[in-house]
């Protein structure tokens, strides 16, 4: 089975069109690189509700698989993507953000800093990675270690994590 992406890219500057989106495009081409179908990649300021609705639209109603999300994960007051993401999930999956920040502390302790979430909407996952694309290589790398398994549980196409073991 082929997933389909969104992109969602948090950025003030970005969707002003004062910034490059460096960081939306290697998610692209990492998710292509993959096998995966990237059908819609939005660039949006750092506000909750758009935000929200972003994620929302992209998972109701053009029902894509996975959403990743880049930007507005950090200490700034504008970086509200973890709080956008917490509004629209059913369920968190707490692993997901734990193995990217676990993998970046063996890079910098600044690692510690990323308030990133993901979760479930639906049929759904919503992942945030951070702003930096240097970040979004490193912690997208993580993720598509597991990243098919998981999308082929919520989407039925598998149904265990481990293996049987042999009597």
């Amino acid at each position: 089975m082929t997933y389909t992406i969104g992109i969602i890219v948090a950025s003030d500057k970005g969707s002003r069109g004062e910034r490059v989106d460096r960081s939306g495009e290697l998610i692209r081409e990492m998710m292509a690189e993959n096998g995966y179908e990237v059908v819609e990649k939005v660039i949006v300021p750092d506000e909750l509700e758009d935000l929200k609705a972003a994620m929302i639209e992209m998972s109701d109603v053009k029902k894509v698989h996975l959403i990743l999300s880049t930007g507005g994960t950090g200490f700034s007051p504008r970086d509200v993507t973890p709080e956008a993401t917490l509004a629209v999930i059913d369920r968190e999956t707490p692993g997901i953000p734990e193995a990217m920040r676990q993998a970046s502390l063996a890079i910098t302790p600044k690692a510690m800093l990323s308030r990133g979430r993901a979760g479930i909407r639906k049929r759904t996952l919503i992942v945030n990675l951070p702003g930096s694309p240097k970040a979004v290589k490193e912690n997208l790398e993580v993720v598509l270690q597991a990243l098919e398994h998981g999308l082929d549980i919520l989407n039925e196409e598998a149904s265990e994590c481990a293996t049987p073991m042999d009597n």
